[in-house]
């Protein structure tokens, strides 16, 4: 189970208690926007007989936790129920073009990340955390933006990289814009603005 654990390695967090697993080693943190240790990537290297982390369990290289493995879910604070869930993330690519998955529509399994939603008075805003490659064989993360009620999505605009820090957003001249950092892999930070053809 995942929760608050003491630190004992100084050279993880500075703060005497960190986010873990009891009984497991600490490790650090991915920043925001980082693609987050999941199923279907590499575990980081384990000490000797101590077995691969949970989560990093896969059969032929396919992840043996069912998906989705990213999602985004609403709330209704007023009465603690769940208002909606939606997975929050493309199908990587090395599980959408697994050989044992080869002729299998595989819908959307989201992907796991540390990401920062963008909510208006509409719509819950949302990038990526890691790369994709789409039908067209370009590489990149998507921009997706939900109906706050309800979950469904509303439109999506293609960054050729991964959400790397919170969006904003802000009014010029009666237009809306949105304004998300991105970068990741071989492919410099940089700020991306979008303007919205309506209010949102």
């Amino acid at each position: 189970m995942i929760g608050i654990i003491p630190n004992e390695d100084p050279s993880v967090s500075e703060f005497p208690h960190v986010h873990g697993i009891a009984g497991s080693e600490v490790r650090p943190q991915v920043a925001m926007g980082a693609a987050a240790p999941t199923p279907f990537m590499r575990p980081p290297a384990a000490k000797p007989g101590s077995g691969p982390p949970p989560g990093f369990l896969t059969v032929q290289g396919l992840p043996l936790l069912k998906p989705p493995y990213g999602r985004i879910t609403a709330i209704d604070l007023g009465k603690g129920d769940l208002k909606w869930q939606v997975a929050h993330g493309e199908t990587p690519d090395n599980v959408r073009n697994h050989p044992a998955l080869k002729g299998l529509k595989i819908p959307r399994t989201g992907r796991a990340g540390n990401l920062g939603p963008l909510c208006t008075k509409s719509l819950v805003i949302c990038g990526e955390a890691g790369f994709y490659t789409n039908e067209y064989g370009i590489r990149g993360a998507m921009l997706r933006a939900y109906d706050k009620a309800t979950g469904e999505e509303k439109g999506a605009v293609y960054m050729p990289a991964p959400q790397s820090g919170s969006p904003m957003t802000y009014m010029l001249n009666n237009r809306q814009y949105i304004v998300v950092a991105i970068g990741g892999g071989n492919y410099s930070a940089e700020l991306v603005a979008f303007r919205l053809p309506g209010m949102a």
